[in-house]
């Protein structure tokens, strides 16, 4: 069980289990739960992506949909409530998408995520274990994304690396 202010990360490859056992982890906890959604739903499966994950989640939960101000929406929360932060490489992705100063952005929230003011649990997809991607655009994604994961496991209380469906502790 984590400490009442404490960040437990979440990370691995896809359809690895990460969200599901943030859920989990949130839940196990007392409610009300917060769940901070950084998807923006584009085309027709990606509605259906955040469909999905909208039906694991009962009336518990308040949904608050932060595609690009996560700090923001992270600073504006009650103190000693259950947040999960779904997920770190989507809102990345809407911040290189509108050309934002990714170093900035990500420096900005690792300061807020350094200092939870209750149990936050944040979920992230690794990139980096694959080839090297094929275009510019693909290998400055993986770049940043490798930086931002290695900013939140520094500030972060617990990681967890998530293998199909396995949580492995790594801090």
């Amino acid at each position: 069980m984590p400490d009442s202010k404490a960040l437990t990360f979440l990370i691995g490859g896809a359809r690895s289990g990460k969200s599901a056992h943030a859920e989990t982890l949130a839940t196990g906890l007392l409610p009300p739960w917060t769940y901070i959604a950084t998807a923006q739903a584009y085309d027709d499966e990606m509605h259906e992506r955040i469909a999905l994950h909208r039906s694991r989640r009962d009336e518990g939960w308040t949904t608050i949909d932060a595609p690009l101000d996560l700090a923001g929406a992270l600073g504006a929360l009650p103190d000693n409530q259950p947040v999960l932060v779904d997920c770190l490489t989507l809102w990345l992705t809407n911040h290189m998408l509108a050309d934002h100063d990714i170093e900035l952005e990500c420096r900005r929230l690792a300061d807020v995520l350094s200092r939870p003011r209750g149990p936050w649990f944040v979920v992230s997809n690794e990139v980096g274990q694959g080839i090297v991607p094929d275009n510019a655009l693909a290998r400055r994604f993986r770049d940043a994304a490798g930086r931002l994961n290695q900013q939140v496991a520094a500030v972060a209380d617990t990681v967890l690396l998530m293998v199909a469906g396995l949580p492995l502790k790594v801090k």
